[in-house]
């Protein structure tokens, strides 16, 4: 179980940003080109518009970001793991079965939130989670009941129309 000691772990880690805690995979591409840019940029200045936090904000924006360590107030965090000797195709099994936990989850009215913002700190689950040499963290997740009075639920994300990411062949 995540306790308070953990939480504060990640958290004092995210906010001294020395440098020392580094990613294991890259998760984002190390250069972002259109139109996936312009659309995190869009979600992002969305949601901090919601939240009241202006561009250039630094402070704001770093303890908005710095909620993912207490797993957004939700009562159960999950951590994925995979083995290191792993290769692609197992990363798909893995991405897949943490899409059927986000489903299984909703069928008991459920909400969750994948977590790519705990990667730099896998060293720190690691030794909490007592992890052996060959696994390696993928992801945290949040998951808990929504509160649809909190103004981050509100956010409604633009989509992509279907006939734009695919081709339905006669």
């Amino acid at each position: 179980m995540v306790n308070v000691h953990h939480i504060a772990a990640y958290q004092v880690a995210h906010f001294a940003a020395t440098g020392e805690y580094v990613e294991e995979y890259a998760y984002y591409p190390k250069s972002w080109r259109e139109p996936y840019l312009g659309r995190r940029r869009k979600l992002g200045w969305d949601l901090y518009g919601l939240l009241g936090i202006v561009k250039g904000d630094r402070d704001a924006t770093a303890r908005q970001h710095a909620r993912n360590y207490s797993f957004f107030g939700a009562p159960v965090g999950l951590f994925f793991t995979l083995d290191r000797d792993l290769e692609l195709g197992s990363w798909l099994d893995t991405g897949m079965f943490i899409q059927s936990v986000m489903i299984a989850a909703r069928a008991y009215d459920l909400h969750t939130c994948p977590q790519a913002a705990f990667t730099p700190f896998h060293r720190l689950i690691e030794e909490f989670l007592q992890l052996p040499a060959g696994e390696m963290v993928v992801c945290g997740m949040s998951m808990g009941f929504s509160d649809p009075q909190a103004i981050e639920n509100t956010l409604v994300t633009e989509r992509e129309p279907v006939e734009q990411f695919a081709r339905f062949l006669d």
